[in-house]
């Protein structure tokens, strides 16, 4: 497995300069896997990433792709989102540096910050059984596993999606998908600021805590974490990662 070094770097264009070097790794592997750990990044500059490889994958230009990054504070509202289940007004919400964007996901309103380890798998779901409710499934196992390897007991809620604890919720899962090419993904708390997501119904649930690994007293930094992650990726879809290619230079 290759991951990208430093959790901190970021990045604003990818590159598929070496489209034909995937191909060719295609035909020794079923499954061929691009790794991007971009570090704190813009929500909005992500999603240009994200539709970018996209397009890229449905016209088999390049591999699978997985992306691992942090964001600034954001709310996200899907498609099904409602706006009321956004609690703060929008001075507050301005007051505390919160961006609302309106994403084409599914599910309800969510919120990234630091802290929090986010993943955007960018697969051809042909190769993967052309189910989203299996894939939803597989994501969930993903992070199942990931909390496994610090011994945290965690499971499916049923009639919901996302990864449960005993004590609340501690990852959402939203995607999208386009000739079943996938986009979007899964949130995990790793030690985000808690206090934020008393400004949204999080995924429009009222009854419901949300958790953080910090909070249940796992002290795993965000590269430990992302580490583990990709690896349980790796064997729960059944692919292998090649190092990926992003230009880099900082965000102004």
């Amino acid at each position: 497995m290759t991951i990208i070094p430093d959790w901190k770097a970021r990045a604003v264009t990818t590159s598929f300069s070496d489209r034909h070097k995937c191909q060719g790794d295609m035909k020794k592997a079923k499954k061929i896997c691009s790794l991007l750990t971009l570090g704190r990044l813009e929500y909005e500059d992500t999603w240009k990433i994200q539709q970018e490889i996209a397009a890229a994958r449905r016209r088999d230009d390049t591999c699978d792709t997985l992306i691992l990054v942090e964001h600034n504070h954001t709310i996200t509202v899907g498609r099904a989102g409602s706006e009321r289940n956004i609690l703060a007004s929008g001075k507050t919400l301005l007051e505390q540096g919160v961006k609302v964007i309106e994403v084409d996901r599914g599910g309800d309103v969510t919120y990234h910050g630091p802290g929090q380890i986010v993943g955007y798998p960018i697969l051809d779901l042909k190769g993967y059984g052309q189910d989203l409710h299996r894939y939803i499934r597989l994501l969930e196992e993903v992070i199942i596993k990931t909390l496994a390897c610090y011994g945290l007991k965690s499971y499916r809620e049923p009639g919901l999606t996302g990864v449960w604890t005993a004590a609340g919720k501690i990852a959402a899962i939203g995607i999208g998908a386009r000739s079943w090419v996938s986009m979007h993904g899964f949130a995990l708390n790793v030690n985000p600021d808690m206090r934020y997501f008393g400004l949204i119904n999080p995924c429009g649930i009222t009854d419901r805590p949300v958790v953080s690994l910090h909070g249940l007293g796992i002290e795993a930094g965000l590269e430990e974490v992302a580490a583990c992650l990709a690896r349980q990726f790796a064997a729960v879809f059944a692919v292998t990662y090649r190092p990926g290619r992003v230009e880099r230079r900082l965000v102004t």
